[in-house]
């Protein structure tokens, strides 16, 4: 047997490289599908950037789902370690998402009129992701649901999220298990209605806040679910502003009222008592 010096260079021709046709880079990531999935209406150049920034969002929403059922489990489990891990992704993704208005903002209202009257009636007010992701986090709403009554799948998929414990429904479990006087009547209710702030719950985060030493796990848990939060409302924000910018203040394809119709969702608040114990420090 003989030994190759290790000269400390790097290969990059992809010479010498295994190659197994099975597992190559285009299959694995299934490039052929992906890549296939854009299908135009029109002959408008920027018709190609529309879809591209909403399928890159879609995915990115996936795994978002995929950090934050992981994170609630994990609370439910009391361990905290991985669930900070995954929303502090969630709250990274976010930041990939806000930009991603960016690009889309490179579109005038010129642009966007030559493309508006092939998209019909969808919108992505439609996205049943992104209503999964609202009611992960407890915006509960049940009037979102009904746009996706034509999908029994998709709607039996958002009837059983609507009514599961949220996030921070599970949080506030947690604080229950770790000694916090949380009322009964938020540990165990009907799960299809928004939390609403309650003193007992800015109470416990108060005290959290006020020893963060010995409640660390727990401080860390409301700091990272402050920053998700936070990045939420900024997509929320870049998203309004940037139809503002492109459609002014014309309804929306799918029937919302467009910029007035994502102002009211700036006044959402996922975990109230989070912000108001602010106030009280």
């Amino acid at each position: 047997m003989t030994q190759e010096k290790n000269t400390g260079a790097v290969d990059l021709s992809g010479e010498g490289i295994h190659q197994r046709p099975d597992l190559s880079y285009g299959a694995y990531l299934g490039l052929d599908q992906l890549l296939s999935a854009q299908h135009p209406r029109s002959d408008q150049h920027d018709e190609l950037l529309f879809i591209v920034i909403h399928q890159a969002s879609e995915l990115w929403m996936k795994l978002s789902l995929h950090e934050l059922r992981a994170a609630l489990r994990q609370i439910q489990a009391d361990d905290l370690g991985p669930a900070l891990k995954m929303i502090a992704r969630v709250s990274r993704i976010q930041a990939q998402l806000i930009q991603s208005w960016d690009v889309l903002a490179t579109m005038t209202p010129a642009d966007y009129s030559l493309i508006r009257p092939h998209l019909g009636q969808s919108s992505g007010f439609q996205s049943f992701q992104y209503r999964q992701l609202e009611f992960l986090l407890g915006n509960k709403n049940a009037g979102m649901i009904t746009v996706h009554q034509g999908d029994p799948a998709i709607y039996a998929e958002l009837m059983a999220a609507y009514a599961q414990p949220s996030l921070y429904d599970e949080t506030l479990r947690l604080l229950h298990r770790r000694g916090f006087a949380i009322p009964a009547g938020l540990l165990e209710r009907d799960w299809t209605q928004p939390h609403q702030a309650h003193p007992a719950v800015e109470a416990a985060w108060l005290a959290v806040y006020r020893d963060p030493h010995e409640h660390w796990e727990l401080y860390d848990l409301a700091e990272k679910l402050v920053d998700l939060e936070y990045r939420f409302q900024q997509w929320r924000f870049s998203h309004m502003k940037t139809v503002e910018r492109i459609i002014g203040f014309k309804p929306g394809t799918g029937g919302t009222g467009g910029v007035s119709y994502l102002v009211k969702a700036l006044d959402l608040k996922f975990f109230p008592e989070l912000f108001s114990v602010r106030t009280s420090l």
